[in-house]
């Protein structure tokens, strides 16, 4: 009888232990996730430049370039702009997490002189952080994009 009370006392311990270490595992794993640094938010703007730049003096009346479309693309999520006015397109600030990955600018304008520019930017939490540029005349087209993902 007393060999029947130890081996059940024995496979009771067992099992405790089991228990007790399993739930040691579990709340350790916990204390190591750092859901803290997955995402973050940042600040983004895209920009479009038309530089006419030109002979001197300038023609009267003046000759700009003008833009055909300027395309943006947060994540999976494209923004196209048909024919925007000005020499100049931006878009405002916009919160934007870094689990999107992948920011795109792209942008097509007809310029006047062959030393005129197209240039599109993207700025990233207040600095510039990817640029592009096409010099000449005629129908032009340019595009950068921007990574959160750290390589």
């Amino acid at each position: 009888m007393k060999q029947f009370y130890k081996s059940k006392s024995l496979l009771k311990l067992s099992f405790l232990f089991a228990v007790l270490f399993s739930v040691i595992s579990v709340l350790n794993s916990c204390n190591d996730d750092d859901d803290d640094e997955e995402f973050t938010d940042h600040i983004v703007k895209f920009e479009a430049k038309i530089i006419t730049n030109g002979p001197t003096p300038p023609p009267s009346p003046p000759v700009t370039g003008n833009f055909k479309a300027v395309v943006t693309q947060i994540g999976t999520s494209p923004s196209t702009t048909f024919n925007p006015t000005g020499t100049t397109w931006s878009t405002g600030d916009q919160f934007v997490s870094s689990s999107q990955s992948q920011l795109n600018l792209a942008a097509n304008a007809v310029l006047p002189y062959a030393d005129s520019e197209l240039i599109v930017n993207i700025y990233v939490d207040g600095e510039l952080a990817k640029t592009s540029k096409v010099v000449g005349s005629g129908e032009k087209n340019t595009s950068t994009y921007y990574s959160f993902l750290e390589l």
